[in-house]
């Protein structure tokens, strides 16, 4: 279970992550957005970095011990769905950029940056619903860790552990 307590640190990081990145989308979003691939661009590239951080994160855990624990299947379906979120996000925010820069290709492009902020925004959005799945899971996987590290839990047999917390179930129902 060590490599337990490494996953949790990178899960509860990109946590925090999602959460800078999604105010400096916020932050872009309600500027001028004058110089897009200036404005855009770093961030787009800092999401889809943590974007193919998170998919080899849920490979790693996929083939490690966790994949097995209780409720452990259900919290990787939760991580695949969060990691598709942040690859989505960074790719909104590449179409953010590219809708700002068609002033200078097309003639009837938007003149304004309102495209490129609504693209922002959704970014924005996926990136805080990724954020909150995250920290859903690191809850969960700590909650998991502590239940292997305490006197009482090595004693019990699998029928007498608590069931899955009611996080994880109701989103399983949604």
């Amino acid at each position: 279970m060590a490599d337990l307590t490494e996953h949790i640190r990178l899960l509860s990081g990109v946590h925090g992550t999602l959460k800078e990145l999604s105010a400096e989308a916020r932050q872009i979003r309600e500027g001028e957005i004058a110089k897009p691939v200036r404005e855009i661009t770093p961030l787009s590239l800092r999401v889809h970095e943590l974007a193919l951080q998170c998919t080899r994160q849920v490979h790693d855990l996929s083939v490690s011990e966790y994949a097995a624990t209780e409720g452990g299947t259900e919290a990787l379906a939760l991580l695949v769905g969060a990691s598709y979120q942040v690859s989505l996000a960074g790719t909104l925010c590449n179409l953010a950029t590219h809708l700002r820069t068609e002033i200078y290709l097309y003639e009837d492009a938007d003149p304004t940056a309102a495209s490129s902020a609504d693209q922002l925004r959704r970014a924005e959005d996926e990136m805080q619903r990724a954020a909150t799945t995250y920290r859903t899971v690191a809850r969960l996987a700590s909650r998991h860790l502590a239940s292997f590290t305490t006197p009482s839990a090595q004693h019990r047999s699998p029928a007498q552990t608590a069931p899955n917390p009611p996080e994880l179930t109701t989103r399983r129902r949604a």
